[in-house]
This record gives C-alpha cells, sequence and structure tokens, in this order.
C-alpha cells in the first residue's frame, strides 16, 4: 500500500490582464510561486475517508469530489501543514490539488494536472494556482477564448478549463509577503457581485497594461532588473482590475502597501489581498517590525518548480 505527500507551493497573484475581452479572449494573468507558506498533505488509501489535520472542512469536500468522479472506496488524508484561506495566496487551488493529486498517485492513477483542476473546480479564470503546482516560477497564462467562456466570473465560479502556460521564468528574487491584522477578504458570492459590477473595465487600461507586461514586467525579469521589476509592479497597482481590487481593501491595508511602496523596490497587493508582497531587500522586514496593524511577515523565496510529490510503501 502507497502513501503520498504533497508539498505545494503558495502563489501571489499580480493582476489579471483582459477583463473587457475586445479582441475575444478573457482573463489572462501574472504570479509567482513561492515556497512559503505551503501544504503538505499526505494521503493513504483506505477503506473509507477519513480527514484529518488543518483545513478538515474543506479538504473533506474536496476529497470527496474526487473519490466520487474516480470511483474510489476512501482515502485517508492528513493535511499536516496549511496557511489561512482568502488572503489573497491561493490556498484553495493548492489544498485541492494536493488533495487530488495524492489520491491519484496511491492508487496508480495517471492524470495531468489540468485534469486535476477539472476535477476540483479549480482555474476557471486564472492559471496561475494551476500552474504554480505544476511548473512554478513566473507565470502568464493564456487567459481563455470567448468561444470557451463568454461571461466574467472569478475562479470559484466558472467552469472553464484552467488556461495553460504561455510564458514561464524562473523567478530571481525573494520576495517579502506582508499579512496585515485587518482582513478583509473577497471570495464566494460577494467576489461573483464584483466581477459583475466592475466588468467590463476600459479597454484602455488593457492596453496599458499589456504594454507594461511585455516591455516591462518580462524583460525585467529576464535582464534580473529588480528596480524595474518593481517599478512595474507599483504601476500595475492603480490599473484595471488591479486598482479596484486595491481600492476595496481597507485603510489599514492601503496604508501598509504604501509603506511597503515606499521602502522598497515595489509592492502589490495579491489577488484581492490582504496580503501585500514587496520586491525588496531584507531590510523592509525591519522597517515594519513593530507596526501593530502588521499580524505576520514571511521572507519567501520564490519556488521555481512545482509541487514536491514524495511516493513510499507502507506495511
Amino acid at each position: 500500500m502507497a502513501k503520498a505527500k504533497i508539498v505545494t507551493p503558495s502563489r501571489i497573484h499580480i493582476t489579471l490582464i483582459d477583463l473587457n475581452g475586445e479582441i475575444g479572449r478573457i482573463d489572462g494573468g501574472i504570479g509567482i510561486a513561492l515556497s512559503e507558506p505551503k501544504m503538505v498533505v499526505e494521503v493513504e488509501e483506505s477503506e473509507g475517508l477519513h480527514v484529518s489535520g488543518f483545513l478538515r472542512e474543506r479538504a473533506k469536500k474536496v476529497a470527496e469530489k474526487v473519490l466520487k468522479k474516480l470511483n474510489l472506496k476512501g482515502a485517508r488524508i492528513n493535511v499536516k501543514e496549511a496557511y489561512e484561506e482568502h488572503i489573497g495566496l491561493g490556498s484553495g487551488t493548492q489544498l485541492s490539488l494536493a488533495i487530488a493529486k495524492g489520491i491519484c498517485e496511491v492508487y496508480g492513477i495517471e492524470k495531468s494536472v489540468y485534469d486535476l483542476a477539472r476535477m476540483v473546480g479549480r482555474g476557471g479564470t486564472s492559471g496561475i494556482g494551476v500552474n504554480a503546482f505544476n511548473y512554478g516560477g513566473f507565470i502568464l497564462d493564456a487567459g481563455h477564448s470567448k468561444k470557451i467562456k463568454k461571461d466574467f466570473l472569478p475562479s470559484s465560479a466558472s467552469k472553464a478549463p484552467p488556461p495553460k502556460i504561455l510564458i514561464r521564468y524562473d523567478f530571481p528574487w525573494d520576495v517579502v509577503l506582508v499579512i496585515p491584522k485587518n482582513k478583509t477578504k473577497v471570495y464566494g458570492g460577494r467576489e461573483v457581485d464584483i466581477f459583475r459590477k466592475y466588468c467590463p473595465i476600459p479597454i484602455e487600461d488593457v492596453r496599458k497594461l499589456s504594454h507594461i507586461i511585455l516591455m516591462k514586467v518580462l524583460p525585467s525579469i529576464v535582464e534580473e532588473d529588480i528596480e524595474s521589476f518593481g517599478s512595474a509592479i507599483n504601476e500595475i497597482q492603480n490599473i484595471g482590475f488591479k486598482k479596484i481590487e486595491v481600492q476595496l481593501q481597507n485603510n489599514d491595508v492601503k496604508n501598509i502597501l504604501k509603506i511597503c511602496q515606499e521602502n522598497s523596490y515595489g509592492a502589490g497587493l495579491s489577488s484581492f489581498g490582504p496580503t501585500i508582497y514587496c520586491i525588496a531587500e531584507k531590510e523592509i522586514v525591519d522597517i515594519l517590525k513593530g507596526d501593530k496593524r502588521i499580524e505576520k511577515i514571511i521572507v519567501a523565496k520564490p519556488k521555481n518548480k512545482g509541487a514536491d510529490v514524495y511516493i513510499r510503501n507502507v506495511l
């Protein structure tokens, strides 16, 4: 009998690119896989379903879905390490893919990461989390043709398949994550309502953002120009859907973001937040220490490969 251990990355979601759709595609995004925080999930064969550890209720729902779709008898799942949900670091996708991958591994079932994502209903808008799990690094995903996905919806409400990668690079710098105490969490019905209210965004914003990504973000990674990359991250906070995400955050988060931008190469809100990421030397940690509005600071190395999968036989 086999036992699988899956260690996932987390991910920064820098921005969605096209929530206008004028030229026939929507979504698309850029993001970065990180080594910390992470999910650690262990899976074994079992006669029934047994779930322990962190995020048990969510893990149980995911496992039930996977077992039903694969017509399997059960699994023993232990979520040994996890991080908080709905803070902009992609916990839902990483947990779901880890469970699906672990179950497939112990039962000897071969499925691609895109098959797993469809099975657990992830990646319907952004492909960053799915591709971070599979490949790691800096990712630019292809978004969706409007022939496949017609509506502006968050991943949690979209049934579209996960987007494929257009570009993937090793990411060269550590990132400082700042998690505020005062958390404005955007998910579920509220997230759907925001997409409906603000989309389509102006085509001029899409064009400006695309220009920055093509001629500033991508070259700065290839050339390892941290100043140019950080400057681009700062600019992105004031464009398109990312501007809306920042505006919807609370004043504590906005003020911390401003401090981070003023004391680093650049800083941004990951997804809807509230987590802020800094492209910075580690001195930023000393500047932020003692700020009572901050719950946690993590100096995270990039994860330039996908999730780690360990298999061993047990008696």
